[in-house]
């Protein structure tokens, strides 16, 4: 068969299953087992596609079919234009945390940054190679996400920059940073029963939710800023979208300063920043 044929056929396979963006996630797939970029599939729609990647490619439909994600299929999202690790340990990583990493590179470098949670390490490596100075920690109570983190440091070339630390928020942290990221486990217990099979049944809960109404997490980040931020020093971190009113109240209580809120691409509420002063 040749490659539009096989490639019309995944798309209805998966849109029969009731996936969204059939062919876009057909595409993917393709692609990865033809060993062609997504974007020259429709520039070789003759491409001669053998009985074993057609087979191979029908298999990892079943899994998407399945609801399992295509980056957890792949191994791999794509984030700030680059590719980083994902695996069954760690967040699958949203498009919506850019926002967080598009509010930090508007404000001179860091010296000192500390990512806390930090799943696959995408905030803290992609930071550090926007950043080429500066140096970082990444924290994580998990110890496969401190493994996947260190192997996209060492993929993208801040790995002697980046020290991985086992700690539950600030627990094991000692010293100041003049920078605090963190993308925490949000979702409420209400919110868990509502979300989508990719998501339940693909990322680790605990990098999900933190039990409750969700915002334990920030009550131990703002204290945490308090202790660990540099005078001047800022603190960003991702919340759900009805969260922004309920983390700003916690960030002013804990005493920090400039307390704002910021909106994704989307218009939605995302991301907290503050100031210790």
């Amino acid at each position: 068969m040749i490659l539009r044929q096989v490639l019309l056929q995944g798309a209805q396979a998966l849109r029969d299953a009731g996936i969204e963006g059939p062919e876009r996630d057909a595409r993917l797939l393709l692609a990865e087992v033809v060993g062609l970029d997504p974007a020259r599939l429709a520039l070789e729609p003759d491409f001669p596609v053998g009985a074993e990647d057609a087979e191979k490619f029908h298999r990892l439909l079943a899994r998407r079919a399945a609801r399992e994600p295509v980056s957890k299929i792949l191994g791999r999202r794509n984030f700030w234009g680059r590719d980083f690790e994902i695996n069954p340990d760690v967040l699958d990583p949203r498009p919506e945390t850019e926002t967080l990493i598009d509010l930090c590179l508007q404000e001179p470098p860091a010296k000192r940054l500390i990512d806390l949670g930090c799943g696959s390490g995408i905030i803290a490596v992609t930071l550090l190679a926007e950043w080429p100075t500066a140096q970082g920690v990444a924290c994580d109570i998990s110890g496969p996400c401190l493994d996947t983190t260190q192997r996209n440091a060492v993929t993208h070339g801040v790995n002697d920059r980046l020290g991985v630390n086992k700690s539950s928020w600030f627990n094991e942290i000692k010293g100041e940073f003049d920078l605090i990221v963190s993308n925490p486990p949000y979702i409420s217990d209400e919110e868990m029963h509502g979300l989508s099979p990719d998501v339940l049944n693909h990322d680790p809960h605990l990098a999900l939710t933190p039990g409750g109404d969700g915002l334990s997490p920030y009550e131990e980040l703002a204290q945490g800023a308090m202790q660990h931020l540099s005078k001047g020093g800022r603190i960003l971190v991702e919340m759900g979208w009805r969260q922004g009113a309920a983390v700003m109240a916690i960030f002013n209580a804990a005493g920090l300063t400039d307390v704002s809120c910021h909106k994704d691409l989307n218009g939605h509420d995302r991301v907290v920043s503050a100031r210790r002063t």
